[in-house]
Order: C-alpha cells, then sequence, then structure tokens
C-alpha cells in the first residue's frame, strides 16, 4: 500500500530564504527609486543646451542648403518652361511663316515659269519673223516675178506685224521700242532756239523787238523839240 504525500518533503528550505531575501532587496531598492528625483525633473546641464544649440545650427545649416538647391531647380525650371514656351511659340510661327512663303514661292516660281515659257516661245517667234523680214531682198526681183515676189513680201510684212503686235500685247516692255528718240528729248527752251538761229535772224528778231521803242523816242524826242521851239 502507498504511503501517504508529505508535503514537507519536497521544500527547499535554500531557496525559500533566497526568494524572500530577494523580495526584500526588491521593494527596499523600489522604495529608494522612488524618492530619488528623475532626469524629467531636472533642469538641463550647459553641456546639453549646447548640444542642442549645435545640433540646431547644424540643422538650419541642412536646411539652408536644401532651400539653395531647391532654388536652383526652381530656376532651372523655369529657365527649361520658358525655352519650352520659346520653342513651341518659334515653332509654331515658323511653320506658318515657312508654310505661307513656300506657297508664295511655288505659285510665283509656277508664274515665273509660265511667263518664261511664254517668253521664250515669243521670242522664237520674233527671230523667225525677223528672219523672213530680213530675207527679203528686192536685189532678187525681176521683171517676170517681181508682181509675185511683192505679193509674198507684203504678206511676210503683214504676218511679221502682227507678231509684233501680238508680242507687244503680252509684254510691256516693247512698247518702250515704238518711241522715237525724239519724244523722249525735252522741250527746247528759248535759249535753245535763239541758240540754232542765224546771225541775220536774230538780227531780225532784235529790230522787230526793239523798232516800237525806238519809235516811240524819237516821236517823244520830236515833240519836245517843237515844245521848245514855239517859246
Amino acid at each position: 500500500m502507498a504511503a501517504k504525500f508529505d508535503e514537507s518533503e519536497f521544500i527547499d528550505t535554500d531557496y525559500e530564504s533566497s526568494k524572500q531575501s530577494l523580495g526584500l532587496g526588491t521593494v527596499t531598492t523600489t522604495t529608494m527609486t522612488s524618492h530619488s528625483p528623475t532626469n524629467a525633473s531636472r533642469p538641463p546641464s550647459r553641456e546639453e543646451i549646447e548640444a542642442k544649440v549645435t545640433d540646431a545650427h547644424a540643422k538650419l545649416a541642412e536646411l539652408k542648403r536644401a532651400q539653395e538647391q531647391l532654388e536652383r531647380e526652381r530656376a532651372a525650371l523655369e529657365e527649361s518652361r520658358r525655352k519650352r514656351a520659346e520653342f513651341q511659340q518659334g515653332r509654331e510661327e515658323m511653320l506658318h511663316h515657312l508654310t505661307r512663303g513656300v506657297e508664295l514661292l511655288q505659285e510665283s516660281e509656277f508664274q515665273a515659269r509660265r511667263d518664261a515659257e511664254q517668253m521664250s516661245k515669243t521670242l522664237a517667234d520674233l527671230r523667225e519673223a525677223f528672219g523672213k523680214v530680213d530675207a527679203l531682198k528686192e536685189e532678187g526681183w525681176t521683171q517676170e516675178n517681181w508682181t509675185t515676189e511683192l505679193t509674198r513680201a507684203l504678206t511676210t510684212l503683214e504676218n511679221a506685224r502682227m507678231e509684233w503686235n501680238s508680242a507687244r500685247l503680252k509684254w510691256a516692255v516693247l512698247d518702250g521700242a515704238l518711241k522715237p528718240v525724239e519724244e523722249n528729248a525735252p522741250e527746247p527752251g528759248l535759249l535753245g532756239s535763239l541758240e540754232r538761229k542765224s546771225f541775220s535772224d536774230l538780227c531780225r528778231l532784235g529790230f522787230a523787238l526793239t523798232w516800237p521803242v525806238a519809235a516811240a523816242a524819237l516821236v517823244g524826242a520830236g515833240v519836245v523839240t517843237a515844245v521848245l521851239l514855239s517859246k
């Protein structure tokens, strides 16, 4: 039969005594700590204040460097935005100008090419007419064929005149070819007219201009003489 359980057999007296001693020490330490001043309640020391000031200066310097960096980035972004706007505006402006210029020059080139082709054709026709007119020589006509040659020559001249008039209608520069030199010369003045007269003509002109004055002078002298003699 099993023996009865005795609780006193499993009690470690050394462990119980050490446990009681530790409990008392903890209570004593806690009591002593509660009566000592904490770090939060005491004022900061000079070293702590200087450390905080140094840390604040460092943070301010770092913030200043960050601000300068942000200012440089902002200036670069502003410059990039300005250049981008200038690029877009300049691109649109130049596209408009170049498109309009290309259209105008293409139209002018087409007109100039057409005028050049027409002028080349007119020049060829005039040269052909000139050759035909220049080839008309009376020396080759004979008694038998001069009437036929004359009719042929008149026909050639009429065709050349038609070519000339047609060219004048197309090209205004040809209008000056019909003006004689005398029409472009200035009207001669009185001095030029006198220079072209001979000496006898000048004498007659002078006599015609001065004889009324001379006759009036003679009549006046005769009246004065008569009045003096009557006294």
